[in-house]
């Protein structure tokens, strides 16, 4: 019998690094950053608003070990700067990258990087994943300039939690987009 030569790598866990961050699963340590992003107002704007405190504490306990989360750290610290989530069970029938960064690092490149390190190894390393979606509010301009950044391009508008929102995919030319999307 001969060998596969392309074997399924396991995917998770993983530790992924650029010249300035590390992006690892989320532990126990990571909890207060995650519950910031969840009460923040700013983080939340595009998000339905920030998180009801009945389900902070559920989410909390979720947090360590689940498959696809990554703390965003920079090099060097262990502290957490946001998160970065890759799904491949998104129910967009793709694997789906989002992401949620402290407003204090916002305009600094650091979701750029993060991100695109995540859909980077998403593409490589996680099964069945060849292309990722990304979902965010179409008012959301720098999450779209973000997206746009890492070669991800729109594909079409949908309606959800009564916004319309863009769904971005990598793969896709821009003489290909369309008004539905291909998620």
């Amino acid at each position: 019998m001969t060998p596969n030569p392309h074997p399924q790598r396991a995917w998770w866990p993983a530790t992924l690094r650029t010249d300035r961050l590390t992006l690892r699963p989320v532990t126990e340590q990571d909890a207060d950053t995650a519950e910031r992003l969840w009460r923040d107002e700013r983080v939340r704007q595009y998000l339905g608003g920030p998180v009801a405190e009945s389900e902070i504490e559920a989410r909390r306990k979720r947090l360590p070990g689940t498959p696809g989360l990554f703390a965003v750290t920079e090099s060097g610290t262990d502290a957490a700067l946001g998160l970065v989530v890759v799904d491949p069970h998104s129910s967009r029938h793709a694997t789906e990258v989002s992401y949620a960064l402290l407003p204090e690092y916002w305009g600094s490149g650091v979701a750029r990087d993060g991100v695109r390190v995540a859909v980077d190894w998403a593409l490589a390393c996680v099964p069945g994943t060849d292309h990722v979606v990304a979902v965010t509010n179409a008012g959301n301009d720098s999450s779209c300039r973000l997206l746009e950044s890492i070669g991800m391009h729109c594909t079409g508008e949908i309606t959800e939690y009564g916004a319309r929102q863009r769904v971005y995919r990598t793969g896709v030319h821009p003489s290909s987009d369309t008004d539905a999307p291909d998620a």
